[in-house]
């Protein structure tokens, strides 16, 4: 039983060890994708795209290397959300990738782009932040940090603000005629996908924070439910027995 027990804690140190390898080949995809915007780089653009298939494949294998786990296994408790944390993980790094590689997509729609200095340093930025969350979402995962986890959502407020700064800078350069109307849409969609991609992050910090401690945001939500339900359901007898 020991000899099982040890053979299964190494799948899980596995698991755990492609988790990181996915976070690693998102966290150097963004950077990349920014620059072959930024410099109207296509062929890097398309290095990207092409290298996405190589994060699907260690995906999927992933995806099929916790199913095999939870069917031989059996795993209960803390082992049971280990996994199902994987499963969830393995889905927000996929989608992080991506959006990456919807960047680059876009350096060929708006290829000669000339970008001002005030959106240049908007878009670094971004790429940054979000950078900088997807890394701290897989520290906490790696410590098995929920309190690093939970602080996920403030710190993504961040990321937030950049993208409002982001939008009304584009809107600003199409006025002035900088940008044309194409290039004004795409660079707003992109805004967008910096910000989607520390959502990304926050989600992880919050399946992090249900494998620490058992919890979800949504259970309070399912709380609340509950509590409705029962007492519509109290008041509606009360009004049987007064009948």
């Amino acid at each position: 039983m020991g000899e099982l027990r040890k053979s299964f804690h190494e799948e899980l140190d596995e698991i755990q060890s492609g988790i990181v390898r996915m976070a690693a080949l998102v966290t150097e995809a963004v950077p990349r994708a920014t620059e072959s915007l930024l410099e109207s780089n296509l062929g890097l653009a398309q290095e990207l795209i092409t290298a996405d298939d190589h994060l699907d494949d260690l995906s999927v294998h992933l995806e099929e290397r916790c199913h095999h786990v939870l069917a031989l296994q059996a795993p209960m408790a803390s082992d049971l959300r280990a996994l199902s944390t994987a499963l969830r993980l393995n889905a927000e790094l996929e989608r992080s990738g991506d959006l990456a590689v919807n960047i680059a997509k876009a350096t060929r729609r708006i290829y000669g782009t000339r970008y001002d200095a005030t959106l240049r340093g908007l878009l670094v930025r971004m790429s940054d932040e979000a950078c900088r969350l997807l890394r701290l979402s897989i520290d906490s995962y790696v410590d098995r940090n929920a309190g690093l986890a939970a602080a996920l959502d403030d710190i993504d407020d961040q990321l937030d603000n950049l993208n409002r700064e982001c939008v009304q800078a584009v809107f600003q350069a199409h006025n002035d005629a900088c940008i044309d109307l194409q290039a004004a849409v795409q660079l707003c969609l992109i805004s967008r996908y910096y910000e989607r991609i520390g959502d990304h992050a926050v989600n992880i910090g919050e399946r992090v924070v249900y494998m620490v401690t058992g919890w979800l945001p949504e259970y309070t939500g399912s709380a609340r439910l509950q509590i409705r339900e029962h007492y519509q359901l109290g008041e509606a007898d009360d009004e049987t027995i007064e009948e």
